[in-house]
C-alpha cells in the first residue's frame, strides 16, 4: 500500500510538472476594453455580504471572483481580467453578457414605460406571448408570465391539479424544480430540501443510462412509474413533471424511449404532462429549440425561464386553452409577471436567437465538444494510477 501510494505521488507530481512546463492557452483577441473600476475591493463586498445577506448564500472558491462588467461570452474582475464565462449565470445568460439589441430593448422601454400592470393594455407582453407560442408545438398556445422558473413550475404543478381533480404528482429522482412549497416537494435531492411539509408528490426511479438501476432499459423504468401509479395513488394522478436533460442534478440525459412510454402511462392515469425546460431550453440542445422534442413528445404544459430573458427576472407558463381554463374559477394574477420592460427584454432574446442562429450554433460548438471529449475518453479509456 505504502509503495503503491509513492507511486501515484510521483505519477502525479509528473503530471503537476507537465502542466506548469506546457504551453498555456491564450485567450483570443477581443475587441472589448472594460471601464476602469472604482467600486469597493472583493474584501469589502464579502464583508458586506456577510452583515446584511442571508447567511444561506454561497459563494464559489474561497476568494471569490468580484466579476464587475461583461461583454458577450466574457466576463472581467475588478482588476480588468478577462474571464471566458461557461457558467453563464447558472445556464441564463443565452445569447451572451450586454448583447446590444437586448440593451437596446430594455432601455427603449425603461425610457418609455417600465412597470404598469397586466390590467391595463400593453403592446410588449402580447407580442412576446405570440412570438414566444409561435416556437410551440400542437395547440401549446396561451401563456402566463411569471418572475422565475420556481413559480412557472408552481404554477404548472397547480394547473395540473386543478384540471384533473387529483393531486399526485410524479417527479423523477435526481431532478430539480424549484425551492417553494410545491416545487420543493417535486425536488429530489435532499441538498434542496427543507424540513417542511412537501405533500403529494412520488419519485420514479431516474432513467440514467449512465448510471441508472435499468441502464438503458426504457421499459423497465416506465415499469416503475406503472407501480408508483399503482402502490402509491388512487390510480388517477395529476400530473408528470421532468427536465428532459437533468441540469442541477449533473446535465444528466434520459435513456432513449423513456419519455414516449412515461407521457403514454402518465396519461393513461388522468394526468398531464409537464416539461421544465427551465435550464434546457431556449435552444440550448442544438439540435432542437426545445428539450422535449429531442424525445418526440408534445406536453400539455411547458415551463420555463433562466434563458428566455438572457438575464431579466422572466419565467412563463405554455399549454392549451382548454388547460388554461382552469384559473379562471377564481383570479390568477402575478403583479410583476409579464411587465413590459420584462417582456420587451424577452422578444429581444429570441429575436437574438434567430438572428444570429444560436440553435446551430449550440449543435456545431456542442457536437465539436463531445467529439473531442470521447478523443480523450478513448485515449484514456485503460490509464490510471493505483494506490
Amino acid at each position: 500500500m505504502m509503495r503503491g501510494a509513492r507511486i501515484a505521488r510521483r505519477g502525479l507530481s509528473r503530471l503537476a510538472a507537465a502542466v506548469e512546463t506546457a504551453t498555456v492557452p491564450r485567450m483570443p483577441a477581443f475587441d472589448h476594453v472594460p471601464l476602469p473600476y472604482d467600486g469597493p475591493s472583493a474584501a469589502e463586498i464579502a464583508r458586506k455580504r456577510a452583515e446584511f445577506l442571508s447567511p444561506s448564500l454561497f459563494h464559489f472558491y474561497s476568494n471569490p471572483l468580484n466579476i464587475v462588467e461583461g461583454k458577450m461570452q466574457y466576463l472581467y474582475d475588478e482588476h480588468g481580467r478577462r474571464y471566458l464565462d461557461a457558467f453563464a449565470g447558472i445556464a441564463t445568460v443565452g445569447c451572451g453578457h450586454c448583447h446590444p439589441d437586448v440593451v437596446d430593448a430594455i432601455t427603449v422601454q425603461a425610457r418609455r414605460l417600465q412597470h404598469s400592470t397586466v390590467l391595463y393594455l400593453n403592446h410588449a407582453i402580447g407580442d412576446f406571448a405570440e412570438a414566444l407560442a409561435a416556437k410551440m408545438p400542437g395547440d401549446l398556445k396561451v401563456v402566463f408570465f411569471t418572475n422565475s422558473g420556481t413559480e412557472a413550475n408552481e404554477l404548472a404543478i397547480m394547473m395540473a391539479r386543478l384540471y384533473t381533480g387529483s393531486h399526485d404528482i410524479i417527479s423523477l429522482r435526481n431532478s430539480y424544480h424549484g425551492n417553494a412549497a410545491g416545487t420543493m416537494g417535486a425536488t429530489a435531492q435532499k441538498n434542496w430540501k427543507f424540513s417542511v411539509v412537501q405533500s403529494g408528490v412520488h419519485h420514479a426511479v431516474n432513467p440514467d443510462p449512465y448510471r441508472g438501476a435499468f441502464g438503458s432499459d426504457a421499459d423497465k423504468y416506465v415499469r416503475d412509474v406503472h407501480e408508483v401509479i399503482e402502490f402509491g395513488t388512487t390510480g388517477q394522478v395529476a400530473g408528470f413533471i421532468s427536465e428532459a436533460i437533468q441540469g442541477v442534478g449533473g446535465i444528466v440525459e434520459m435513456t432513449p424511449g423513456y419519455l414516449p412510454l412515461a407521457y403514454e402511462r402518465v396519461r393513461k392515469a388522468g394526468g398531464l404532462c409537464i416539461a421544465d425546460e427551465v435550464q434546457v431550453g431556449f435552444a440550448r440542445v442544438g439540435s432542437h429549440f426545445w428539450g422535449f422534442e429531442t424525445h418526440g413528445v408534445v406536453p400539455d404544459i411547458v415551463t420555463m425561464a433562466k434563458g428566455i430573458g438572457n438575464g431579466i427576472p422572466l419565467g412563463a407558463v405554455v399549454t392549451t386553452p382548454e388547460i388554461a381554463q382552469v384559473l379562471t374559477r377564481r383570479c390568477y394574477f402575478n403583479t410583476f409577471g409579464g411587465n413590459p420592460l420584462c417582456t420587451a427584454a424577452g422578444l429581444a432574446v429570441l429575436r437574438v436567437l434567430e438572428k444570429e442562429g444560436l440553435q446551430e450554433n449550440a449543435h456545431a460548438v456542442g457536437s465539436y465538444l463531445k467529439d473531442r471529449l470521447r478523443a480523450l475518453q478513448d485515449k484514456h479509456e485503460s490509464t490510471h494510477i493505483s494506490i
